[in-house]
């Protein structure tokens, strides 16, 4: 395989190209997991994988809505896995994947678990408290399990509660509820007790106790699926286990009836894809294609040791400190951006590298149109009117 295919069966199997998923939860399914360590910027990252039947998987068919649905129901559940930190997971996977993950979580954590005095009893005292706080689907916010956990007679405060609360979603004790309006109108996480939520079954895909053969062999196929052409580094360092792992999930994968990912080489290196990547056909020569993904996309953070196909770079970040995220132009970046949301409307903050200007006027007409697509898109997603500033200008409102 050349080099040059790298980028185009990434955004391929990625689903940043066509077709796109029915839905955010299909396009999550594909993933196994995203990065949700921004909830405003992580909806976007599975609603522009998505595309109606029939189009040509370029404009998303969900929006930030449909995202927050999915989410409010429990069909998309936000919580502490892999590095460890923030992901979506869909439940009909979490059952199986928390199993696989949380030894190496607890593992992890474990330096922190002694700074806050949380021992095994500690836990499992906490875990009953938290559990019990949140029964019969009464979804409570950080602040209000703190209270309760005050109540029994722990600190519950700072780095504390925080693990006390991680612990408890590693333990399959926790997950995401029904989030709440902050008064300024923002989302607000609120927790559930996981077997409500992920609820246990035959009759629930994959809910059912997989064997840790079984578990490796599914991640690594559906890691190498989505984000193929990828290394044993690169999944490794994506899910949390060890490279020993990955090769045996590969070789678990291998012996079973359905399709194992392919090996190829590329640059002297082993890759592993799925046998069916095709990244059909190439882009009209001349004609660019943008996107706006977030810091924290898997097609960044899908990657660690090969990310350097993602290629360009990004303008410096801003005065204000305030977080950046990736511009992509034909699947390599080339610049950063922002959304400032005000009411009834959205400025898009995009700063483009130096060393992607165009050559010509015309190429530089065809950029800023390809831009202002991606305006058009986001604007499509959120659903208000999106503009976009000037780069480097003062925006308003806030992030």
């Amino acid at each position: 395989m050349d080099p040059d295919d790298v980028v185009p069966l990434r955004l391929k199997s990625q689903m940043l190209r066509e077709p796109g998923a029915a839905s955010p939860g299909d396009a999550l399914r594909n993933l196994l997991a995203v990065q949700a360590q921004e909830f405003a910027y992580a909806r976007w990252s599975l609603a522009q994988r998505t595309s109606a039947q029939g189009t040509s998987g370029r404009t998303p068919a969900a929006t930030a809505a449909d995202v927050e649905l999915a989410v409010a129901d429990g069909r998309i559940l936000r919580t502490h896995i892999l590095r460890p930190t923030w992901h979506f997971v869909h439940r009909d996977d979490l059952r199986w994947l928390m199993a696989l993950s949380a030894p190496r979580l607890h593992q992890a954590n474990a330096g922190m678990y002694r700074t806050t005095r949380i021992d095994a009893a500690a836990a499992e005292r906490s875990g009953q408290v938290l559990a019990e706080a949140v029964r019969g689907g009464n979804h409570l916010t950080r602040e209000e399990l703190a209270v309760r956990l005050q109540d029994a007679g722990f600190a519950a405060k700072g780095v504390e509660l925080a693990y006390l609360i991680m612990h408890a979603e590693i333990s399959a004790v926790l997950v995401s509820g029904t989030p709440v309006r902050s008064p300024g109108g923002a989302l607000k996480q609120t927790y559930a007790l996981f077997d409500e939520r992920v609820p246990p079954g035959p009759d629930a895909p994959l809910s059912r106790p997989l064997s840790r053969a079984e578990a490796l062999a599914e991640l690594v196929r559906r890691y190498f699926t989505s984000r193929g052409p990828a290394t044993v580094k690169d999944c490794s360092d994506w899910s949390g286990l060890t490279m020993a792992d990955i090769r045996q999930g590969l070789l678990n994968a291998l012996e079973d009836d359905r399709a194992a990912p392919e090996t190829t080489v590329i640059d002297g290196i082993e890759f592993y894809s799925s046998p069916e990547t095709d990244p059909g056909a190439a882009p009209a020569p001349g004609r660019p294609f943008v996107d706006l993904i977030q810091c924290y996309d898997e097609y960044v953070m899908g990657y660690s040791a090969t990310r350097h196909y993602l290629g360009g770079t990004a303008p410096a970040i801003p005065a204000d400190g305030a977080l950046m995220h990736v511009v992509l132009l034909n699947g390599r970046m080339i610049g950063s951006w922002r959304h400032v949301l005000l009411p009834g409307r959205c400025e898009l903050d995009i700063r483009l590298s130096t060393s992607a200007a165009p050559a010509s006027a015309a190429a530089a007409e065809r950029l800023d149109a390809a831009v202002n697509d991606a305006v058009a898109r986001y604007a499509a997603f959120l659903g208000i009117p999106a503009t976009r500033v000037q780069s480097g200008a003062k925006l308003e409102g806030h992030i």
